[in-house]
């Protein structure tokens, strides 16, 4: 069964070029590949541009790398969009990555991408911080045993990947979960 490409405005940002073939499997857009974990001043003009035109959305490899270039980017280029794939959901006998998740995955992580609010415009960094740690606190997502396991399967429920307690806080305010979506999917989580 063959599914319809759809056509993303704004340019998706991949580590690789094996990742962009995979992008190009799950949807029609523009492609831009760093190529490891420099990012040339070049790229980073590019980019700065994408967003104040069409949107630029981030999707690397659901590893450690990943996160670190996910990081410097977003530091780089405020407004950037972030697309994200379970790590399971990247994984095959030959690796970690992009280029190894099925086309649907890839397409549902860049249709549900986080980032600036499509309904305004407004980057959720703008705003007040909505969580805090208490938050994840009452919801036994720091200091307790099954801790790092529930951030990990919220984050696949909210779209925002996994991090460590501060980084997950972080992705909370800065990729504009809303207070209903994080306690919706506290619900499922602990349905």
């Amino acid at each position: 069964m063959t599914h319809v490409r759809p056509k993303l405005r704004e340019v998706v940002v991949v580590e690789g070029l094996h990742d962009k073939q995979r992008v190009d499997e799950a949807v029609d857009a523009e492609v831009l590949i760093l190529g490891g974990d420099h990012i040339s001043r070049r790229t980073v003009d590019l980019l700065r541009r994408a967003v104040q035109v069409r949107g630029a959305i981030v999707l690397t490899d659901p590893d450690g790398a990943g996160e670190r270039i996910r990081r410097r980017l977003d530091q780089l280029v405020p407004g950037l969009q972030h697309a994200y794939l379970r790590r399971t959901s990247a994984t095959s006998p030959h690796g970690v990555g992009i280029e190894h998740a099925k086309a649907e995955d890839v397409r549902r992580a860049l249709v549900e991408a986080r980032g600036r609010d499509r309904r305004n415009g407004e980057t959720p960094s703008a705003r007040a911080p909505e969580f805090s740690l208490d938050d994840l606190v009452q919801h036994r997502l720091i200091h307790h045993p099954d801790a790092a396991s529930r951030r990990e399967r919220l984050g696949d429920m909210l779209a925002i990947g996994y991090g460590n307690a501060k980084a997950f806080l972080h992705k909370l305010n800065a990729y504009g979960v809303t207070r209903q979506e994080f306690e919706d999917a506290v619900r499922r989580l602990d349905g």
